[in-house]
């Protein structure tokens, strides 16, 4: 059924574009926005659009940030003997909030998918590979137990070995198949503490 007016239409397509969120779901929501105060409406639009100006990449970890570089690669806090390499910044979020692991971060945007045409050159490894000083003795891989997950870890166990630095993997507490940034506190916890070595 169409909708009476254009806008709402218009609304409701472009909040069915986010992930997990339906055309039904798209309708409760632009629903909802009408029905809040002039204010409210107005604060989100400028946040989003700040978003978008003032977010960027970490020069260092590639994560998402404010400043640069992001408060956990400028903290003197950290373990930078460690580095956490996880798929999206979504998954630093789910890790941090372990309040277990102190080390650095390398965040690759995805993980290898030839048959999506998403390569090693698409991914953030190059700038993984220049961050392996004698400082860093471990790279942990924390990458979702997913098909494209594995030959990702495989990869970098690969390409990292002969530059001397241990490589390991999270331990499989994870479910077979799922995201890290759905993952619970504690059961990250333990894969974390459980982690090892990749041959």
């Amino acid at each position: 059924m169409p909708y009476p007016s254009q806008l709402l239409e218009k609304a409701v397509e472009l909040l069915s574009a986010l992930p997990g969120i339906g055309r039904r779901t798209a309708q409760r929501l632009t629903f909802f926005l009408l029905r809040q105060p002039n204010e409210f409406v107005e604060e989100l639009a400028q946040t989003l659009r700040a978003l978008k100006q003032q977010i960027r990449y970490c020069s260092q970890c590639y994560t998402f940030t404010e400043s640069d570089p992001c408060p956990i690669c400028a903290s003197d806090r950290r373990d930078r003997s460690l580095i956490c390499v996880v798929e999206d910044p979504t998954d630093v979020l789910a890790i941090e909030r372990t309040g277990e692991y102190r080390g650095l971060y390398h965040v690759l945007h995805g993980v290898l998918n030839p048959l999506a045409g998403i390569g090693p050159e698409e991914l953030r490894i190059r700038e993984l590979l220049a961050r392996i000083t004698p400082q860093v003795r471990e790279v942990i891989l924390a990458l979702s137990p997913t098909v494209e997950g594995d030959v990702t870890a495989h990869y970098l166990a690969r390409v990292l070995k002969p530059l001397g630095v241990r490589v390991s993997r999270i331990a499989q507490g994870v479910p077979l198949g799922s995201a890290l940034e759905y993952m619970d506190e504690a059961t990250l916890s333990r894969a974390l503490s459980g982690r090892y070595p990749l041959e």
